[in-house]
């Protein structure tokens, strides 16, 4: 129990003094709402109707998938390893401390752009909010079981980084959130599917509860939870 706090404690500090998180959960997506979404709505009227979801997408993914890795490499490259292993704390606390603040702060971002979104631009809520609040809260989950992998496969903040924009810029561009995915090549609707955005995007879109939606992020999310219990293993042998 005494481990638990002093590691509770302690991502507490890192949080207060993390811009990365900051920057990545709300800052870039409150600008890109504010920016892309006057442009969705003067091109495609239409895009009302879906704008929520879409700008809901790209704030978990960005936050997610460039949020949260720098701050598992913190932890497990540096010298707080040492101090998390000298005070008795387990490890993977470490992991599960820093996804716990990833998504509180995923889900608080996703309230502020549901409320916003039909204020600023007259967008439309969604027609189930249980099945938009249920998609979202998953691809968060999905989403920071792929950033976790990232954060704890990679050695360094440089190359953490280019390895988290490398799949944040796909999972966006192929999601379905930028244009319609029938304006794609076939090769790019295939590889969109790789992503947990283009799944969650097209669970919180679909009128009913989607299982053909549910069960890839199902999938992509067991096997980042194997990856990232292998990679732990790894780190504690060393």
């Amino acid at each position: 129990m005494g481990g638990f706090l002093y590691g509770a404690l302690l991502q507490w500090r890192l949080d207060l003094r993390s811009r990365t998180m900051l920057i990545t959960c709300y800052a870039v997506p409150l600008l890109f709402f504010a920016i892309m979404g006057g442009i969705f709505v003067s091109v495609m009227p239409e895009s009302k109707e879906t704008l929520i979801q879409s700008m809901t997408v790209f704030a978990v993914t960005m936050g997610a998938l460039i949020g949260l890795p720098p701050s598992l490499v913190e932890i497990y490259r540096s010298d707080i390893k040492n101090v998390y292993q000298a005070n008795g704390v387990p490890l993977p606390l470490g992991l599960v401390l820093t996804n716990v603040s990833a998504f509180v702060h995923l889900g608080i971002m996703s309230a502020v752009l549901s409320m916003i979104a039909p204020i600023a631009f007259d967008a439309k809520a969604p027609e189930h909010p249980g099945i938009y609040w249920g998609g979202t809260l998953f691809l968060i989950f999905v989403s920071l079981s792929v950033a976790s992998m990232i954060g704890l496969a990679v050695k360094n903040t440089a190359n953490t980084s280019m390895v988290s924009i490398l799949i944040f810029l796909p999972s966006v561009m192929l999601s379905g959130i930028m244009f319609p995915s029938d304006m794609l090549p076939r090769a790019f609707v295939i590889a969109g599917k790789l992503f947990p955005a283009t799944w969650g995007y097209r669970l919180m879109t679909d009128g009913a509860f989607s299982l053909q939606a549910l069960w890839p992020l199902c999938g992509i999310f067991l096997a980042a939870c194997l990856v990232c219990g292998v990679l732990l293993k790894r780190i504690q042998t060393r």
